[in-house]
This record gives C-alpha cells, sequence and structure tokens, in this order.
C-alpha cells in the first residue's frame, strides 16, 4: 500500500508500507548500522525471528513499517511507526519514531529529512499530540539531525535487557 511520495534532492521516492518480500532488504538496512550489527543479521537460519516480528508488526493497525523505493523500486530506507494510546497529557496519543534507516548510497540527499517530516505529518494525521524518537547516546550525528529537525533532547531513557 503506497503511503506517500516524497522528494528529496530533486529525487522522487515511494513510501509504503512493507511487505514479508521486503525483510531481506530491510534487515539489511539494520545490519549495515555499526552499533546493531550485531544484533542484526540476513543470514538465513535468523529469518525466523524477523519473520515473527514482521507478521506482528503487519497486523497490528497502530504499527506502520515503511519501506522508501527509489525509482528503480530497490528498497533504500525504512522506519516504523507506533501510535501509543495514553492517558498523560489528557489522553493523548504519541507517535513513536523507530529503526529509521538510509542506505549509505542514499545518504546525503535528504531523503531522512522528508521520511521525519512525512512521519510527522502521519503523526498529526493521526491525532498524536507529539513526536517521539529514542537514539543511543553514541550517535551524536544522529542527535544533530533530530535536533536540526526541532526535538528537543527532554528526557533520560533507561533500558533492561532481558
Amino acid at each position: 500500500m503506497t503511503l506517500a511520495t516524497i522528494d528529496a534532492d530533486g529525487v522522487t521516492f515511494l513510501l509504503r508500507r512493507a511487505r514479508r518480500a521486503d525483510l531481506p532488504a530491510l534487515v539489511e538496512l539494520l545490519a549495515a548500522d555499526a552499533l546493531r550489527a550485531n544484533d542484526d543479521s540476513s543470514a538465513i537460519e535468523r529469518r525466523g525471528p524477523y519473520e515473527a516480528a514482521f507478521d506482528a508488526i503487519d497486523r497490528d493497525p497502530a504499527h506502520t513499517l515503511v519501506a522508501v523505493e527509489d525509482a528503480a523500486g530497490t528498497v533504500v530506507a525504512t522506519m516504523q511507526l507506533t501510535l501509543i494510546p495514553g492517558l498523560a497529557r489528557a489522553g493523548a496519543a504519541r507517535m513513536q519514531v523507530e529503526a529509521v534507516r538510509v542506505a549509505a548510497t542514499a545518504r546525503g540527499h535528504g531523503l531522512g529529512t522528508a521520511m521525519m517530516r512525512w512521519a510527522i505529518d502521519e503523526a498529526r494525521s493521526r491525532d498524536a499530540a507529539l513526536v517521539q524518537l529514542t537514539s543511543d547516546a553514541r550517535r551524536v550525528d544522529a542527535r544533530r539531525f533530530s535536533e536540526r529537525l526541532g526535538f528537543a533532547p527532554s528526557h533520560l531513557g533507561f533500558k533492561l535487557f532481558l
């Protein structure tokens, strides 16, 4: 399902809901991340967990797993949006943006910025009161990118790996 077309530096990209057939390309984008390369692999023996996760994401309307195609139909970027209802802020919903990845070959032309602007507009269209994202503290460039888009480092996050 096509979600939108976006322009980045004069190049048009198609944003659409990811399909199960996109899994190899999506996992490759995740695996290309230097901080997460050990967590994500496109090796065939690891397909099962990715397929199960994809199916869970795909069947839940609160989630949108986005695949971004270039003019040749190659998946060059991805992100996951999750609409989270809540009681805080007078019952406001929030949009969580996660796993934003742009292939090295597509970087430096504004694609990430165009994707995030689309995600913000999508959050507004779904009546979210805020958009939130997290980034590893070691990602200095990602922090600058987020702040350039108007995001403020408002909270300190904690994780407990199980």
